[in-house]
């Protein structure tokens, strides 16, 4: 069954030869607008929220992104070649999944927080051509939903069938990264009347606008104006549910990580790993007459200079 191609450059906003950087950017900029938690329409926000991660997912994946724009445009030329006329249809249109396992599951899913398109071409659900093995499936899970827990409604159509199966299942808090929720007895039945097997859903942590997981902590780029490294800050950056203000140091160097205790994920019911907050140097790219004026007497009357050579001998 042929699948609706999602343009994830669309999706984020940016060109086909964008940056991986404008490519961050750009989704940062968009996934704090329509994050579930800030999104004043919650239903339309998380549904946009998970179109932007799936973008992200793939365009924010070197790899995972060479192959997008690979497949993308060989189904292009495949089109073309087939129908010049269409060739700026949907490429693929007449080009069916190709799995990365063996066998066809058709198991079709709902609310896992991936499109038909990233499951059929990225590694969505799939199942090995035994009766009765295990279905697997992608399913996108946020930091939020991973710290607090959450219940979350899935569909599932199996192959032949006409209506799609409800379930609520539960995502346990303190969830990680590729963890499986197994719904029992839920997989590929079984055959002469030996058990079925299970539905495995594969915990993927969605792309975050603010944090990115490192085990149980958090990082969060700390963007600073050079004179607030210089002569130190007092700044709020968020948390998860929540805002902390941190202390920069004077003199905060590039890379400098700063540690909030216990504002990470969970390791167990009653501890957390650590956010650490990271010091990104951004100096301005434009400045008025003004601001360049005051940099270069600042060049004139600074002693620090950061490439200077001791003047012992050296030997």
């Amino acid at each position: 069954m042929p699948v609706k191609f999602q343009d994830y450059y669309a999706t984020l906003g940016v060109p086909r030869d964008a940056s991986a950087e404008t490519i961050k950017l750009g989704f940062r900029k968009l996934a704090r607008l329509h994050h579930p938690d800030v999104a004043r329409d919650k239903v339309a926000g998380e549904a946009r929220f998970k179109e932007i991660n799936e973008a992200y997912e793939i365009l924010g994946d070197p790899d995972k992104r060479r192959h997008y724009d690979e497949l993308a445009a060989a189904s292009a030329r495949e089109a073309t070649e087939t129908n010049p006329t269409q060739g700026t249809g949907n490429p693929f249109a007449r080009r069916p999944p190709q799995r990365s396992s063996p066998g066809d599951a058709g198991f079709e899913f709902g609310g896992a927080g991936f499109s038909d398109f990233y499951e059929a071409f990225f590694g969505g659900a799939r199942s090995g051509p035994r009766v009765g093995s295990d279905v697997e499936a992608d399913l996108a899970v946020t930091f939020e939903e991973a710290l607090r827990g959450s219940r979350r409604q899935l569909s599932l159509r199996r192959p032949e069938a006409t209506r799609a199966e409800t379930y609520l299942v539960r995502i346990p808090a303190g969830v990680r990264e590729g963890q499986r929720i197994r719904l029992a007895g839920q997989g590929s039945p079984g055959e002469d009347g030996a058990g079925s097997g299970d539905l495995l859903l594969r915990v993927r942590l969605a792309r975050h606008p603010d944090f990115v997981a490192d085990g149980d902590d958090l990082i969060h780029e700390l963007d600073l104006a050079p004179w607030e490294a210089a002569l130190g800050a007092r700044i709020r950056i968020p948390t998860l549910g929540g805002e902390a203000w941190v202390r920069v140091p004077a003199g905060a160097n590039d890379g400098l990580r700063l540690r909030l205790s216990g504002q990470g994920l969970p390791i167990d019911a009653l501890k957390r790993g650590d956010l650490f907050a990271v010091v990104r140097l951004r100096v301005p790219s434009v400045m008025t007459p003004e601001e360049r004026s005051l940099w270069e007497n600042l060049a004139r009357v600074a002693t620090f200079h950061p490439r200077a050579v001791s003047t012992e001998t050296q030997t």
